[in-house]
């Protein structure tokens, strides 16, 4: 059936002075459904909170996890057991460049 064409826009960027992309490397997040070379769509005018996923800056490495907070203080987890949780120490410098809301995943083509 014929409908309207689809805008990923307006999809996947509620906020566009505060939306950038990132492409990502490594297989940390891959239980997330975040694989090597995905886009990511990241609002950085949303607050962290805990489960988000976020792109974040520790000690001037950039990184993608899940951000915990609870009572024990903060903690950037991965969804890959293959890797440790990053408990932040009071000597940590944490800075969050956004929440990821969403992810575009492309299959590989053939030649």
């Amino acid at each position: 059936y014929v409908d309207s064409p689809l805008d990923l826009n307006t999809l996947l960027v509620k906020h566009p002075a505060a939306t950038y992309f990132v492409r990502a490397a490594g297989d940390s997040m891959r239980g997330a459904g975040i694989l090597p070379g995905d886009i990511l769509v990241v609002d950085r005018s949303l607050d962290a909170f805990d489960g988000a996923i976020v792109i974040a800056c520790i000690d001037n490495e950039f990184t993608v996890k899940y951000f915990r907070k609870d009572e024990y203080g903060i903690r950037l987890e991965p969804a890959n057991p293959a890797y440790p949780a990053i408990r932040l120490s009071g000597e940590s410098e944490l800075r969050l460049f956004g929440i990821v809301t969403a992810c575009i995943h492309q299959f590989q083509r053939r030649g």
